[in-house]
């Protein structure tokens, strides 16, 4: 085994684990961590047949990264990796704007002083499509468990149980019947085969979606027309893409408006939007920060 360590410079409003810790996404294979130590792990698929571990760990204003692989790496792996990295953390996006308008709202000053908005993605959109899908009407517990499943059976190994998130490829030559009674997906097996096959054959092209320039309400009916990707599921997905107009709610962050806002008592989802609606286009980001600021705050483990 061989080991790289890479070092990626950080912007002065990043902070690396508010970031890595921000969602879900980090307790998902390939992704894990350790909340103790403050650290982020990966399995990345690099090139065909070459897929490495990464350990991510904030050290003043930049990432130390240490890459295993089995064999050296070369210059332009090294900077393919940077890249899927930086994506991944949302480097290459700029938040000022976000954090003058957090300053605004004495309210969320917070977020700016703690580096806090940017948002865990993956290597790429198949993978948060799917993972989202993965989201819906189930517990958190099931939702690891068929993501789990899926990168176990599926993606290509590194070295014992550490394996890479599958292709759209190795998803399509599989079928319904397989990742009903294998994966634990129920319902949502023949929505993940079709958006499988969908992309392997190259008619849907996710990837587009992170540079899109069609409006925001535009992009979200795009995302709601893929099989599965409900109002909830494409609202976090522009999160993901960097567009923060939806709020995307599910049960879990009404429960927490709810404690928050209205003394635990429930109101209807309209009454949540208008709450949300002063903060225009950043709205969707506050509305997220706001309700999971106390897993930083008090060191909250997922």
């Amino acid at each position: 085994m061989h080991t790289t360590v890479l070092n990626i410079l950080t912007p002065t409003n990043f902070n690396f684990w508010r970031t890595a810790y921000s969602h879900g996404w980090a307790d998902l294979p390939p992704f894990s961590y350790n909340s103790d130590t403050e650290e982020l792990s990966r399995v990345l698929t690099v090139d065909s047949g070459t897929v490495v571990s990464a350990l991510l760990k904030a050290k003043g204003k930049r990432i130390k990264v240490k890459i295993d692989s089995v064999k050296p790496l070369s210059l332009f792996q090294k900077q393919f990796l940077i890249s899927q990295l930086k994506s991944c953390l949302r480097l290459n996006e700029d938040f000022s704007d976000f954090h003058r308008a957090a300053r605004w709202h004495p309210e969320y000053k917070w977020i700016g002083t703690s580096g806090s908005g940017r948002m865990l993605r993956a290597p790429t959109v198949f993978e948060d499509v799917l993972k989202m899908i993965c989201t819906t009407n189930c517990t958190w517990a099931l939702t690891k468990l068929m993501v789990t499943n899926l990168v176990e059976h599926f993606g290509e190994e590194f070295h014992r149980t550490l394996h890479a998130f599958p292709t759209a490829e190795a998803i399509a030559a599989s079928s319904e019947k397989y990742l009903r009674k294998e994966i634990k997906a129920g319902y949502r097996s023949p929505y993940l085969i079709e958006l499988a096959e969908r992309v392997a054959s190259g008619k849907l092209d996710l990837e587009s979606w992170r540079t899109s320039d069609l409006p925001t309400d535009e992009l979200f009916k795009q995302m709601r027309q893929v099989k599965g990707v409900g109002p909830y599921a494409a609202g976090n997905l522009m999160k993901l893409v960097g567009r923060y107009d939806y709020l995307g709610l599910d049960s879990w962050v009404r429960a927490q408006y709810y404690k928050l806002h209205r003394n635990g008592r429930t109101v209807k989802d309209s009454t949540i939007e208008k709450h949300y609606e002063p903060y225009g286009k950043w709205r969707g980001l506050f509305f997220w920060l706001e309700m999971t600021r106390y897993w930083h705050d008090d060191k909250f483990k997922l």
